[in-house]
């Protein structure tokens, strides 16, 4: 066996590559989505060792988003959904709109200790981040979206989903800051 017999073997292209993107997208979106629904299942009920909506709407109270019942329920749910769309790919350029909105909100809670500081923004950074990034991408092959009448993605759809979720969070700051 020769040096070039083995590259030319590892390179290939196999049916399974024009899969493999999707393969990637799959892998991303579940393990994400499945964290982002179960930090807003902390949030609203206290599931996977987290406060509960009680201490959750009495912390938003103190961060300055009063009514904190209201913006506390918004927040656990938005990324209870965000998450629960994303993970099965479903409505995803929305669902990404949903998560970069709800992040803005999060970076902004946590702006003071600086990006890498202790409970810093990293983390709702890197979370808009993905939302974005799925909202111009889709949700792959491996989706509920795939091959359906609702099915949205690319520059266009992308751009609009990032939109939506900048509006929904300036908005919500609006009102953090006059209410």
């Amino acid at each position: 066996m020769t040096t070039k017999s083995v590259l030319e073997r590892a390179t290939a292209n196999t049916e399974l590559d024009g899969v493999s993107a999707d393969i990637g997208l799959l892998i991303i979106r579940v393990v994400f989505g499945a964290l982002l629904a179960a930090h807003g299942a902390q949030k609203l009920f206290g599931w996977f060792w987290g406060y509960g909506w009680d201490a959750t709407t009495a912390g938003f109270d103190v961060m300055g988003y009063n009514p904190g019942k209201f913006f506390g329920t918004l927040a656990g749910l938005s990324e209870l959904a965000g998450g629960l769309l994303l993970a099965i790919g479903l409505l995803t350029p929305l669902a990404g709109a949903i998560v970069l909105g709800t992040m803005i909100n999060a970076i902004n809670a946590t702006w003071a200790p600086g990006l890498f500081g202790q409970n810093g923004w990293e983390t709702p950074l890197l979370f808009g981040v993905i939302g974005a990034g799925f909202a111009f991408t889709g949700a792959g092959r491996f989706s509920l979206d795939h091959g359906r009448p609702w099915q949205r993605q690319g520059f266009v759809i992308g751009a609009a989903a990032v939109a939506l979720g900048v509006i929904a969070a300036v908005i919500t700051l609006i009102f953090k800051w006059v209410l």
